[in-house]
């Protein structure tokens, strides 16, 4: 069992350009269990970490409504954001800057196959991080993601989570929001989740900007500790 993953931090890339590098590196540890598997080759399969800004898009999972997007083509180039059917669980999200996207791409074998725990365990590092900001953040049960203020009038989500898996090897994830502009999540129903309301770390704060750099520091050391992990930074593709 390899519990080295590799990070790498993206910066601010396109949508699109990471989910095809994504399944780049999906595919890659695939390929290498189907070759054990038929060759009894006893490689060993990568993991990996990536972290991403991207500009302003929303994408839809293969169980979500179109409908759950408020606007119409030409309102999202008026916005400057994008949109994109894509593989992944779960409904409707927004991505854009101030914004901390994670996608883990891990093989589970090399942890636990249990894709219920892994969405725990991911949770349970964002709701780790935000603790430490002083901010009592928890599970919806039955909405995947981490909230502020469940089960009252005033709950509201700070981060999404959404994961596709296959052979027990992972893609997609989740995305925090940090500094992020809430008047994007205005333009859809977030998550296919009427009447909840979405909020960011900064906003709890009452600062004007939070340092992404130490939020993502702190993910990291939590997300080592939850899956045994030992992180290793790795160069950034051109």
């Amino acid at each position: 069992m390899n519990k080295k993953v590799l990070l790498q931090d993206l910066g601010l890339k396109d949508y699109k350009e990471t989910w095809d590098y994504q399944e780049l590196l999906f595919k890659e540890i695939v390929d290498l269990k189907i070759k054990n598997r038929r060759e009894a080759a006893g490689l060993q399969t990568p993991n990996h970490f990536l972290f991403v800004e991207h500009p302003h898009v929303y994408t839809l999972g293969k169980s979500g409504d179109i409908n759950n997007l408020l606007i119409d083509e030409a309102k999202l180039k008026e916005k400057e954001a994008t949109f994109y059917k894509i593989n992944r669980g779960g409904d409707i999200t927004y991505h854009g800057p101030g914004q901390i996207v994670g996608y883990p791409i891990l093989d589970l074998d090399n942890f636990f196959t249990d894709i219920h725990k892994y969405l725990r365990f991911l949770e349970e590092m964002v709701i780790l991080t935000l603790a430490e900001y002083g901010i009592k953040a928890e599970r919806s049960e039955g909405e995947t993601g981490v909230w502020i203020d469940v089960g009252t009038p005033f709950a509201r989500k700070i981060c999404a989570m959404g994961v596709r898996a296959s052979r027990w090897v992972t893609m997609h994830g989740f995305a925090l929001n940090v500094n992020s502009d809430l008047g994007y999540f205005d333009l859809m129903i977030p998550c296919g989740i009427k009447d909840k309301a979405v909020t960011s770390l900064n906003v709890e704060l009452g600062q004007k900007e939070v340092d992404m750099n130490q939020v993502k520091q702190k993910l990291l050391q939590h997300f080592e500790v939850l899956f045994e992990a030992n992180l290793t930074k790795q160069k950034t593709p051109a």
